[in-house]
C-alpha cells in the first residue's frame, strides 16, 4: 500500500477539488458578512502560508488565535496547519493573566486577533514579550499599536507577502493544533493535536452512527472555533464538501434563527444553551425553521424534558453527545435515528475510542454494564500527556481518565452522571448533583441549573441548588424541590437554594461550578432557605 500521511490539509484540498464551487458563508447579527468557495478559500489559506513564512514562522512554530468563527479564522486554520506550524487557539472569554500564561508557554511570537478584540489583547501584551507580529482579523483595527509588535492587516498581507507554498510535508505525528482546558476544574491545562489525531477524529465523526455529516448538509457551527478544533467541524464540512455557515461572534436567538431560514441550514451544532435562546426566539416570533432537521448538542447533561422541548421549538431532531478537549473533542454520541429513550444520554462511542469504568482507586469494575464507575478513555485521538508535561496522563493499560462518573446500560449506551470533583460529600456519604440537576431541569420554567457544596458545621457540606430562569419565567421553588422527593433520597434534597439572572459558562458551554462556588463564597451569590 502507497505511504500517505494524514495531514488537515488534505481535507481542504479535497473540498477544493471536487466541491470547488461550494460555499463558507460568514455572518454578523445574522446578515452574511463574507462568501468564499472551496477553491477559494484553498488558494488563500495556501498563500496565507507563504506570507506566515514571511514573518518567520517555521514547522513547529506555535501561532496564536484570540478570534471568533470567521473566514479569516477559518482560513488561519489551514494556513498554520497546511505548512507544518501549529495553530494555538485561545479563548477570549478567560482573564488577560490566564491567557498571557499560555501564549509565554506556547512561545507565541505571532497573534492573530479579531478587531473588536484588540481591547483585550492590548491588556496581554504587555505580558508576553516574546510576540512579534499581530494580526488584524475580520476588520479594521479599532486599537491603538501594541508595544513591541509589528501590526498588520490580514487582507494587506495576504496581498503584500502571500505566496503558494508546500502543504503536507510534515509528519503525520507532528503537532497541528494547541488548545487549553477551560480551568473549570483547575489551572487551565494544553493539549496538543497531531495531524494524525484530527485526521482520524475526522472520520470518526463523519460515521453514520455519529454526526454523519453529508455533502447535502449545510451546518451552522455556534461552537466556538476557539473550543476543542471547533468539535472538529472545520475538518469534517470541508472533508465532504458540506456548506458552512459561520455565525461570527454572535449566537443570539434572533441571529441564529435568521441565519437558519435564510441559508436553508440542514444541521446545527453547538451547545445546549444556544439552541434554548433560538427556542425562546421562535416563541415569541412564532417563526419556525423549515429546513433544519437536526441539532447537535454538548457540553453538559441535558434533561430528557428539555431535549423535548428543544425538538419541539425547533422542529429537528436532538443528538446529545459528550466529549471533552483531551478527546479532540468527540467522546461519544447518539445515532441521528436513536430511539428517544437513548437519545436521552450521551450515547456510545464510535469506531476509534474504547471505555472503561473502574472504581475509585483506578480498578476496573467487575460488570462494566449497569454501575457507576469513573469513566477511562482511550485511542488515536485521546490526549497522551499534556503540553510540556514531563510524564504522561495515562494508566498502566493506556486509558485516559476523565474525570466523570457515568454508567453504560446492557446497550451501551453511555450516560454521564457528573464530575468526580463535583460530588459533595455530607455527614460522610456522597451526594451526586446531577441527579439532582436533572429532575430540576426538567421543570419547564428552568433554563439552567446547577448544584454545589457549601460548607456546614453538622455535616461538613450541604447542597445549594442555584437556577436560572427561563425567559423571564417565574421560579416556584416549592416545586423544584418537592419535583426532588421520592427521587433521590430526602437527605439530598438542598435546604439551600439561589437564582441568578445569568449562569456562568466555560467556553465549551458547560456551566463554571469553580465560579459559582467563588461568587457563593465572596457574597456574589446569596443564598436563602428553600423554605423562604
Amino acid at each position: 500500500m502507497q505511504s500517505y500521511r494524514l495531514t488537515v490539509d488534505k481535507f481542504l484540498d479535497h473540498a477544493a477539488k471536487w466541491f470547488p464551487d461550494r460555499e463558507i458563508v460568514e455572518a454578523q447579527k445574522g446578515h452574511v458578512a463574507r462568501r468564499a468557495s472551496y477553491s477559494t478559500l484553498r488558494e488563500r489559506s495556501n498563500r496565507l502560508s507563504g506570507a506566515l513564512a514571511r514573518l518567520g514562522i517555521a514547522p513547529g512554530d506555535c501561532i496564536g488565535t484570540l478570534a471568533w468563527n470567521t473566514q479569516h479564522h477559518f482560513e488561519l486554520y489551514y494556513a498554520a496547519m497546511g505548512a507544518g506550524a501549529v495553530c494555538h487557539t485561545l479563548n477570549p472569554r478567560l482573564m488577560p493573566d490566564q491567557l498571557a500564561r499560555m501564549i509565554i508557554e506556547a512561545e507565541d511570537r505571532v497573534i492573530a486577533v479579531s478587531a473588536n478584540l484588540m481591547p483585550l489583547l492590548g491588556q496581554i501584551a504587555p505580558l508576553c514579550p516574546l510576540v512579534e507580529h499581530v494580526i488584524i482579523l475580520d476588520d479594521e483595527a479599532r486599537a491603538g499599536p501594541v508595544d513591541g509588535a509589528q501590526l498588520w492587516d490580514y487582507e494587506q498581507l495576504l496581498q503584500t507577502h502571500g505566496s503558494e507554498t508546500l502543504w503536507g510535508d510534515v509528519d503525520e505525528n507532528a503537532p497541528a493544533g494547541l488548545c487549553y482546558t477551560s480551568g473549570t476544574t483547575g489551572s487551565p491545562k494544553g493539549v496538543v493535536y497531531t495531524h494524525r489525531s484530527n485526521y482520524l477524529h475526522t472520520l470518526r465523526l463523519l460515521q453514520a452512527d455519529a454526526m454523519a455529516i453529508s455533502s447535502g448538509d449545510v451546518v451552522l457551527m455556534a461552537v466556538p472555533m476557539f473550543h476543542a478544533n471547533g468539535w472538529g467541524i472545520p475538518f469534517a464540512a470541508p472533508a465532504v464538501g458540506a456548506r458552512l455557515v459561520l455565525p461570527g461572534r454572535h449566537t443570539d436567538g434572533a441571529s441564529l434563527a435568521k441565519l437558519i431560514r435564510d441559508e436553508g441550514v440542514t444541521l446545527a451544532i453547538g451547545v445546549q444553551t444556544v439552541w434554548l435562546g433560538v427556542v425562546d426566539h421562535l416563541h415569541e416570533s412564532g417563526g419556525d425553521l423549515p429546513s433544519l432537521e437536526r441539532v447537535i448538542i454538548g457540553g453538559s447533561n441535558c434533561p430528557e424534558a428539555l431535549i423535548r422541548q428543544m425538538e419541539d421549538g425547533l422542529g429537528a431532531r436532538v443528538q446529545t453527545s459528550w466529549g471533552m478537549t483531551e478527546l479532540s473533542p468527540l467522546g461519544t454520541i447518539s445515532p441521528p435515528d436513536a430511539p428517544p429513550h437513548e437519545a436521552i444520554g450521551a450515547g456510545r462511542p464510535p469506531l476509534g475510542l474504547d471505555l472503561k469504568l473502574t472504581d475509585a482507586t483506578g480498578t476496573s469494575l467487575k460488570s462494566q454494564r449497569n454501575a457507576t464507575g469513573h469513566l477511562w478513555v482511550k485511542g488515536a485521538s485521546v490526549v497522551d500527556r499534556y503540553f510540556k508535561a514531563k510524564s504522561d496522563a495515562l494508566d498502566d493499560e493506556g486509558y485516559f481518565d476523565t474525570g466523570d462518573l457515568a454508567t453504560i446500560d446492557d446497550d451501551g449506551n453511555v450516560t454521564i452522571c457528573g464530575r468526580s470533583k463535583d460530588l459533595i460529600k455530607s455527614g460522610g456519604e456522597w451526594i451526586n448533583p446531577a441527579e439532582i440537576e436533572a429532575i430540576v431541569g426538567g421543570d419547564p420554567a428552568v433554563s439552567l441549573v446547577a448544584v454545589i457544596g457549601t460548607p456546614d458545621r453538622k455535616w461538613g457540606e450541604r447542597p445549594l441548588l442555584i437556577v436560572q430562569a427561563r425567559n423571564g419565567e417565574a421560579i416556584d421553588r416549592a416545586r423544584l424541590i418537592s419535583s426532588l422527593r421520592g427521587r433521590v433520597a430526602d437527605w439530598w434534597i438542598p435546604e439551600l437554594f439561589a437564582q441568578v439572572s445569568k449562569m456562568p459558562l466555560a467556553a465549551s458551554g458547560k456551566i463554571d461550578k469553580r465560579q459559582l462556588c467563588a461568587d457563593y463564597e465572596n457574597g456574589a451569590i446569596v443564598a436563602e432557605p428553600v423554605a423562604a
